[in-house]
Parts: structure tokens; sequence; C-alpha cells
């Protein structure tokens, strides 16, 4: 695909490399691939599942079908590790079929389900089967999941990473539902010596809000940004620092808006410690001087702050500060969202923008020097390693499974809301002009999104972590 290649309709999702479902054994070639060792011209051989090889474009293989894509990049399934889908309990709010739908439409291959907002959350065996349970026969792509901790579920920790979730959930501010109440540093003591010793991640809502704190009535996104200081992220961030140092268990900072406390996580890992962090399309793409008028579409905590803070996010994206990217996909009914009355007050905290997690970082990044090696690492590589699926996932290379992001950095499209798969309508990209449209989706092997729509009967899978070593 040529720069020159027409963009589909706006708001559309568009075809150009045509539908028809792969099966058996194939070949992909592009000129530009994600590999392993940098992206450049190769073919890609599927054999069922699986990725048979990764092969330079003069050894093309005699006894398979090779379909030559020209300059369409090829990147692994994007990995988006921060994903709320809500099911059970909560499916009018976003469910697996929606969400893993969406997932699709924007080239995500894996999502990992954080431990809330689903009804119950993900804080016993009971519920992690529960959840799994309600997934089943309803997956276009793969889903794995998470554990939450709160106060006093500490005991139930080992039966769940027994069970295969991929990290540890805390709040260290309330979630915004008392079934997720906030853990305290007593219950990230009790947690941590169990998840150094297996190797599982703590991840963290770096927030802790004084108990003082008085901020006054939240009208629009200026009152709604000075109630949640950067001091309530530093308070969060040093706390879990210092307890990293303490107890070596690998933590992971979700989130990151403030950009002034990049430098912990650079000192970390100068020394080698096992403290990284993810940041967000929304604080890559949207700054607070933008949104001053908008309606609480953008509403998340932390919030979205400035145009400054922004900018030295990207430039920690850019020297390697910053490991992952995921979406926070957060999704609610509109009217929680108070859209009519543009109550920022009252309104949900959570940005809506699974489907647009690939567009949304390339067209903020790719003028910043963004390469797309750089996005390949941030979307897929390094949150396989985060969540222990990198044995089978976020990489094209022999062995691993056969999904795929086929998509054109080049084309330009306006976001319609509309138009996105995700149950509610409801994004604060609406309107927006991005770069960067997803062709074509293989989940090991077979297309699950061929630019317009999904294509199959659902066949994702739920996933466990990988064994530690």
């Amino acid at each position: 695909m040529t720069a020159a290649s027409p963009p589909p309709a706006p708001g559309r999702a568009g075809g150009g490399l045509g539908s028809s479902v792969a099966q058996g054994r194939f070949a992909l070639k592009s000129t530009r691939v994600a590999t392993p060792a940098g992206v450049r011209p190769a073919i890609v051989v599927i054999d069922g599942e699986r990725i048979a090889a990764v092969l330079d474009p003069a050894n093309a293989p005699a006894d398979v079908p090779v379909e030559d894509l020209g300059d369409a990049v090829v990147f692994p399934g994007l990995v988006d590790a921060h994903v709320h889908i809500n099911e059970p309990g909560r499916t009018e709010w976003e469910g697996f079929a929606t969400a893993t739908r969406a997932a699709a439409a924007g080239g995500v291959t894996t999502l990992v389900d954080m431990p809330l907002n689903s009804s119950p959350v993900t804080t016993t065996l009971a519920a992690l089967e529960e959840k799994r349970a309600a997934a089943s026969e309803q997956l276009t792509v793969d889903v794995a999941f998470y554990a939450g901790l709160v106060p006093g579920n500490a005991r139930e920790l080992p039966a769940l990473l027994d069970a295969g979730v991929c990290g540890v959930k805390a709040f260290l501010c309330h979630s915004g539902l008392d079934e997720s109440p906030a853990a305290s540093e007593a219950e990230l003591r009790a947690a941590l010596p169990l998840l150094a010793e297996r190797g599982v991640p703590l991840l963290a809502h770096a927030e802790i809000v004084p108990t003082d704190h008085a901020p006054g009535a939240i009208t629009d996104a200026a009152s709604w940004l000075a109630s949640r200081p950067v001091s309530m992220e530093r308070a969060a961030i040093e706390l879990l620092d210092r307890l990293q140092q303490q107890f070596d268990a690998p933590m992971h900072v979700v989130h990151l808006a403030a950009a002034e406390l990049l430098p912990i996580f650079a000192a970390a890992k100068a020394a080698g410690r096992r403290l990284t962090v993810e940041t967000c399309p929304h604080y890559l793409f949207l700054a607070a001087e933008e949104i001053a008028n908008a309606d609480p579409r953008s509403k998340c905590a932390p919030p979205i702050r400035m145009a400054a803070d922004r900018d030295a996010l990207w430039q920690g994206v850019l020297a390697g500060t910053i490991d992952t990217v995921g979406s926070d996909h957060s999704p609610c009914p509109p009217t929680m969202k108070h859209l009519a009355t543009g109550d920022w007050q009252q309104a949900w905290g959570g940005i809506m923008g699974l489907e647009l997690i690939l567009p949304v970082t390339w067209t903020a990044g790719a003028p910043r020097g963004l390469t797309l090696q750089r996005l390949a690492e941030l979307l897929c590589a390094r949150p396989a390693e985060l969540v222990g699926l990198d044995d089978r996932k976020g990489r094209l290379a022999p062995g691993a499974d056969a999904d795929l992001c086929v998509w054109d950095p080049e084309a330009t499209w306006t976001v319609d809301q509309t138009q996105l798969q995700q149950r509610h309508k409801c994004s604060p990209y609406d309107g927006a002009r991005v770069r960067g449209r997803v062709r074509r989706t293989y989940l090991r092997g077979q297309i699950v999104y061929d630019g317009q729509k999904a294509v199959s009967q659902p066949t994702g899978r739920t996933l466990s972590r990988k064994s530690s070593t």
C-alpha cells in the first residue's frame, strides 16, 4: 500500500487488501514487517495457528502461496494490557462481545481485562471463574485477566496466581466502585513477597488522595485537573518505588499522566530494577488547554494534563523510559457521562478508546520522531512481556501465534464515533483527524477483521500467564 493510496471514507473502516479468509499454510509479504530485529522487507510464513518462519523476500518458499501486501505494515497483533470489559455484572457498560470486536477492528489480538468494573470484581478465584465462563464463546480476540488487590483478600492471591492471572491490580485511591476500595500500604506489603517469589507484576493506579483533600465543585476540565494535582501521583509513585526496592517485586505503574515523575522510572531502569510504567493514548494526544471547553467524554483519572506534560511524556516514550502504551478503555453508558448537562462532577471518569489505540498513538507520535519499530515495542512486544504472554504473543517469530495487524500508516481519516465497534458510541476523539488505518487483523492465522467488519464466528480464547522460570 503506498502513500498515494486513497483513504477510506471518513469514519468508516476501509478495505483495500481483500477479505478472503486465509486458512492452512500461506505467507504474507511486505516491504515493512516489524520483526524482532527491526522493520524490514520480509515474508511471514503461517502454518495453521502459528508462525512457521520469517524469511528474507529472496527466499520465498516455492510450496506456499504468498500474498504480496506491497508496503502495508505488518505488525504482531497488538497487546492491550489495560482494558475494562465489565462483564459479568455491568455488561450494559461493555461486554466481551463488543469489546473484542472493537479490539479486532483496532488491530488488537490480545486484551488483558482489569478486575473491575465487573460485578463481582476479580478478587477471588470464584469471581475469576465466573468471568471466564461469561467470556466463553463470545471472544473475537484472545483475553487474559488480572486479579484485584483489595483490603482483606491477600489470602486469595495464591489461588488466583495458580489459575494464571497476568498480574495483580491495586488502586491506591478509591476506584470509583465500592466493590474495589483502595489498597493501603499494609495490603501492598502483604502481597509483594508472593509477587516477588512468583515474578508476577503488581499494577498500580498511582494516586494517593490526602485525607484533608477538599477539591471544591468540579464544573469543567480545569477544575477537574486542579482537583487531581501532580502531588497525588508523586506520593503514590514514591511509595511504590520504595516498596519495589525493599521487596524486589515487579511493579508497573499504569496510566502515568505527570511527566515530571519520569526521572523515578529512569533511575530504576539505570539500576536494573523491576519498576516499569505505562502511559495512554489520551495523555499523548490530548492536552488540558485544548479540552478546556470539552464535554466529560475526556474526563479520566489521573486527569489529562497540560501540553507541556504531553510533550515531556513523548520524550519519555522516545527515550525508552516509558515501557508500554495501554488504552485504559473504561467504558460506561453515555448517560453516566452526563453529556446532556456537561456535569463534570457526576460524570464517570474513563476514556473509551480501545479501537483507536494504534492511530491515536501514531498520529501524535510520528511527527515527534516515533518509529514503526518503537511503536511495535510499545503496543506489542513490551505489553506481552509485562503480562507473561511473550512466549506466544507480541512478536513475529517462529513458534509464536499467527496474530498479525496489517495497517497503512499513511492513510488519514476522521474518527466518527458512530462507526466504532465498542458498545457505546462515545469517544473524546470524535471528529479528530488521525493517521493509520487497520486493513486486516489475524488471530492464529484466521482473519477476524477485514477492514470493514469482523468476518468470522468468535474464535478467541481465554489465556493464562506463562509459568515463571
